[in-house]
């Protein structure tokens, strides 16, 4: 089976006078195959999958897959507080042709976690492409524990989490409970080195939307167990993570690509562009890194 490890970037989704732009959008999957990102997410949280309509949702997905032309590994997001929904739409990207599906528990409902278990089984049951799950509770308002990854670990193609929780001891607990071929998948770029360093696998990455070369290195790092270099590298890294959640993700990142004249800053509301303190920061960031002048 397939692995997904290493620097996997959550693809923005840019707009341009309010529909998705697709030029920009293939241009920045190029540009990431090219820094050496190793995975590629579009229509996660950092998408926007909330207020893409279910035609976009799947046409940005299947851009993704035909510009990556089997280059990177295509993790579609297809996550939905409605199982029967979350079903509809990850046999939807299976048909276009995804290498595996990232989920998201179930939000707003706050299901327990018997209904979690039940949920990803039934989501398992009814697809044939690997499955990440994909825990965020400060988004979601559940938190989906380590021994319910366990269980759901023995399924055959729940293949891995994402863990955006910023906990490093569940790493250890989920490597002991899970088994060495479960692949724990960081969702926090600030601590994606101790992540790995605990033995975790890669992350999902807002910040390799901006700097993927750098991401992917560090990553690389980590996969030789050259932590010296992991942490050189991550100390550049950090005010550029700082500012990427300095303001409503993924509106930093977006203005950071629009600063390098690689898409619009434009977001859907209810989002906003970021605020003033956040774009100096994000402005600093960059110069930081020599990404702009």
């Amino acid at each position: 089976m397939k692995q997904f490890t290493g620097s996997i970037t959550a693809l923005i989704t840019p707009f341009r006078n309010g529909a998705v732009d697709e030029d920009a959008f293939c241009a920045l999957v190029e540009r990431q195959i090219a820094s050496g990102t190793h995975g590629l997410v579009p229509v996660g949280t950092t998408g926007e999958s909330a207020t893409l309509s279910d035609e976009e949702h799947e046409h940005v997905v299947r851009l993704c897959v035909e510009t990556a032309k089997g280059r990177a590994p295509v993790i579609g997001g297809a996550g939905s507080n409605e199982t029967s929904y979350s079903i509809s739409m990850a046999q939807r990207l299976q048909k276009a042709g995804v290498d595996a599906i990232l989920s998201v528990t179930g939000y707003y409902n706050r299901p327990s976690q018997a209904g979690l278990i039940a949920h990803y089984t039934a989501l398992h049951d009814a697809t044939d492409v690997p499955i990440v799950v994909y825990n965020v509770p400060a988004r979601t308002g559940v938190n989906i524990t380590v021994e319910t990854v366990a269980a759901l670990s023995k399924l055959p193609r729940i293949v891995g989490i994402k863990d955006a929780v910023a906990d490093l001891g569940r790493v250890a607990l989920q490597r002991r409970l899970c088994g060495k071929d479960f692949q724990l998948i960081s969702g926090e770029d600030m601590t994606a080195v101790g992540y790995n360093a605990m033995g975790g696998t890669g992350c999902i990455s807002v910040s390799s939307n901006v700097a993927p070369e750098l991401c992917a290195q560090m990553q690389n790092a980590t996969l030789n167990d050259d932590f010296v270099t992991a942490r050189a590298l991550q100390d550049r890294l950090a005010p550029l993570h700082e500012a990427m959640f300095s303001d409503t993700s993924p509106g930093p990142a977006k203005y950071a690509l629009s600063l390098m004249g690689l898409c619009t800053e434009d977001v859907r509301l209810p989002l906003v562009p970021p605020s003033d303190a956040a774009k100096a920061k994000v402005q600093a960031a960059l110069r930081e890194l020599g990404l702009i002048d």
